[in-house]
């Protein structure tokens, strides 16, 4: 098997994309350490809080900048795993990571906010989140979205917006923002899992490659030169088959399910937060209402 070393530093390691999370880091500790005194009713960055904002940035590096960006052009499973990362461990990691006077700031803008309001609406959030990841992963769409650079990137983008959407409701840090608490909580994880399961079941169950990206030399090619640039041409590759001992339908089934498996984990370590707040919130009402009655012996009698 071929090694992913004839394709050069820079497909590889996308130096320009790095630069641009580098940028953003960089304006992101500026605002909130720096310049922090410039906005109202501004506090500290935490330790959690700028950790937090590291790992995002430095996963989405990893999902699209690093090789891994690259082996997932060359392997379905390893594009099921970039993209169950990006949408599902990403956004909820950057939300958090974000400072709340920094999130007031920015929803006081008024088109922002209007515009927030309603792509975070629980219902049409997460009906809105999973019908374009379905979407994307029909194999007409997605074969054409990855011929195209600048419509991937876009795609890409849109994608992951929608996704902060979806989880603003499950992580939202602003208390005048939260419209989900308990059980409700835990209905809008478990219509999450149901509505994913369907484009699972389409990339699990199919007998034959569905994507021609992974088994037609001619759209690999495409895809591929775009990927890498016009060097790939002379490099005289045939398909991805060079790179894996797997067959196409293989790869397919296997990126099936490790998307369903990943998704359902991150859910799962959600759904124990839901609950243990779900909990810890009850504790507090209990202990609130025995003081309660403890201070004013008058409720016993």
């Amino acid at each position: 098997m071929l090694t992913l070393d004839i394709f050069g530093f820079e497909a590889l390691w996308s130096p320009y994309f790095l630069m641009i999370l580098l940028a953003i880091t960089v304006a992101y500790f500026l605002i909130t350490i720096k310049f922090r005194t410039k906005f109202q009713n501004s506090e500290p960055l935490s330790a959690k809080q700028a950790s937090l904002f590291l790992t995002a940035m430095t996963l989405l590096y990893t999902i699209k900048g690093s090789p891994l960006d690259l082996m997932g052009h060359l392997l379905f499973y390893i594009h099921g795993i970039t993209m169950v990362l990006l949408v599902f461990l990403v956004p909820p990691l950057f939300i958090v990571s974000i400072p709340n006077w920094l999130w007031r700031t920015v929803l006081d803008v008024k088109v922002i906010k209007m515009l927030f309001k309603l792509f975070s609406k629980p219902v049409f959030a997460v009906l809105l989140f999973n019908a374009f990841f379905s979407f994307y992963h029909i194999p007409m769409v997605f074969d054409h979205v990855m011929q195209n650079r600048y419509l991937h990137a876009g795609y890409s983008i849109v994608l992951f917006v929608f996704a902060i959407g979806m989880w603003w409701s499950l992580v939202c840090p602003l208390p005048e923002y939260k419209n989900l608490t308990g059980i409700k909580k835990v209905a809008y994880i478990f219509v999450n899992s149901i509505l994913i399961t369907p484009a699972c079941a389409l990339i699990i169950f199919s007998d034959n490659s569905l994507y021609a990206t992974y088994h037609d030399p001619k759209v690999w090619s495409k895809v591929m030169s775009l990927c890498v640039g016009s060097s790939f041409d002379n490099l005289n590759l045939t398909g991805p088959e060079l790179f894996s001992s797997m067959s196409a339908g293989e790869d397919q089934r296997l990126g099936g399910v490790i998307m369903k498996i990943l998704q359902e984990v991150i859910f799962a370590v959600v759904l124990g937060q839901v609950f243990f707040e779900w909990y810890r919130n009850d504790q507090e009402e209990s202990e609130r209402e025995m003081n309660k009655h403890n201070l004013n012996p008058t409720l016993v009698e």
